[in-house]
């Protein structure tokens, strides 16, 4: 199974596994929101599909420097197969692709056991503060 771009046909399947990979997305967070405002900027948004379902996702992002990696997501039956694993590779060929010097992305405080996967990507915890603004409600 490998990566495609997503396409709009994917919106519903897309959003359902958001919703089961992480259920305490705010109401402002909604998946459909996130996707159709990510497909404005760009079409950075990947699944892994099988047999019709939605069992991987990711989207990047690029500001012409740094790349950034967010919500992926694999489906709960199909964790421990590797996916998420070829799914951040992937992601991260593509930044690569685009001419990418750093990948960054941000875990939930608490959240080891996803820091761990990443670690045993090669990525590494930085001293940083991630802060935020919160424009509406």
């Amino acid at each position: 199974m490998t990566p495609r771009k997503y396409t709009a046909d994917d919106e519903p399947r897309v959003a359902a596994l958001w919703r089961s990979s992480f259920p305490d997305y705010q109401g402002y967070n909604a998946p459909e929101a996130v996707l159709r405002a990510k497909r404005l900027l760009d079409d950075y948004i990947y699944v892994i599909e099988d047999g019709g379902e939605i069992i991987a996702t990711c989207m990047i992002g690029y500001d012409g420097h740094r790349g950034w990696l967010y919500s992926l997501a694999v489906a709960d039956t199909r964790q421990g197969e590797g996916l998420g694993r070829r799914m951040v590779e992937f992601a991260v060929e593509r930044l690569r692709e685009l001419g990418c010097v750093k990948v960054n992305l941000q875990i939930r405080g608490g959240n080891e056991g996803v820091a761990e996967f990443y670690r045993s990507l090669g990525f590494a915890t930085e001293d940083r503060i991630s802060m935020g603004l919160q424009l509406s409600g």
